[in-house]
């Protein structure tokens, strides 16, 4: 039994001295094997199984437990790492990790408002303020278009194509993308515009990004948070609500009413589909809900 702690030692060395992981990579790694190693004492094994069955028993055992999917995935990349050790080392023979997949990660769905919570989201900025008008652009430009909240702060006068119901971005992996956008975020882009951004400017400054501060300059992700937080304590919504919140509605949103999947990946800038599938869970779950509550033998 003192050989496996031993060896277990040998492994966070390794992991320091020659892999020069960090501290907290290298406590998370050892507290993993060491879990691992008590599960085998437990089962009365005095060297590191070679057989993917006294590992495949242990995961069983973590899941008994109730520990987390995404616990388990670590745990698992942590054996993966534990075992090529002991096969370079020619500690073992064979690599049980090689005969084990990975589980699959869980998928927490993204919190959406209603179609009826975004409007009052909506109306809740004073529009007859400047700060007020900018709020509710800002708000119906990320609701209309689903930018990232980086994409919008981003966003340039001249990728602006307002006449052809247009804007221009560049996402994740400089791709650029052109989004259609809806003549009620127009309308309030163009309000902004004309009454609004001028004012804000100061003299000697010429910025290009569409939505300012007060100052006269591009407002930063955090301060689309921070005004964000405030709008929904007055519109009384009782959701954690973040700039990626409006993303998710507006994805969901298009769904519910019939879009094609493909076109809501496109629209979102995403290069994988099956990250846009997600949202089909959450539409799906909108559709049980109607169902339940009209179909007369639901």
């Amino acid at each position: 039994m003192e050989k496996l702690e031993t060896i277990v030692a040998d492994f966070r060395h390794y992991l320091i001295v020659e892999k020069g992981l960090s501290e907290n990579t290298v406590e998370n790694y050892t507290r993993d094997i060491r879990r691992y190693t008590a599960f085998l004492k437990a089962q009365q094994a005095s060297t590191f199984a070679q057989d993917r069955f006294m590992v495949l028993n242990f995961l069983a055992d973590l899941k008994t437990a109730g520990l987390a999917a995404n616990s388990v995935i670590r745990i698992v990349s942590s054996l993966r790492k534990f075992y090529r050790f002991l096969w370079e080392n020619q500690l073992i023979k064979i690599d049980p990790m090689q005969q084990i997949d990975s589980p699959k990660r869980e998928q927490h769905l993204p919190q959406v408002l209603s179609q009826s919570e975004v409007s009052r989201l909506l109306a809740t900025p004073d529009t007859t303020t400047p700060l007020g008008l900018r709020d509710r652009t800002i708000l119906e430009v990320m609701y209309a278009t689903g930018l990232r909240v980086s994409e919008l702060t981003h966003l340039k006068l001249d990728e602006l194509h307002l006449s052809l119901g247009l804007i221009q971005t560049i996402g994740k992996g400089d791709k650029e993308r052109l989004i259609p956008i809806g003549d009620v975020a127009i309308k309030w882009i163009k309000r902004y515009l004309a009454d609004v951004r001028p004012t804000f400017i100061r003299p000697g400054q010429h910025p290009n990004e569409l939505f300012l501060n007060h100052y006269g300059r591009p407002f930063t992700r955090q301060g689309i948070w921070k005004n964000l937080k405030q709008v929904v304590r007055d519109a009384g919504i009782d959701k954690d609500v973040t700039p990626h919140t409006l993303r998710h509605s507006f994805a969901t949103h298009l769904l519910e009413n019939g879009a094609d999947l493909r076109v809501v990946q496109e629209l979102l800038g995403h290069s994988d589909i099956s990250t846009t599938q997600i949202y089909t869970h959450v539409s799906q779950k909108h559709l049980r809900q109607v169902y339940d509550r009209y179909h007369p033998r639901a």
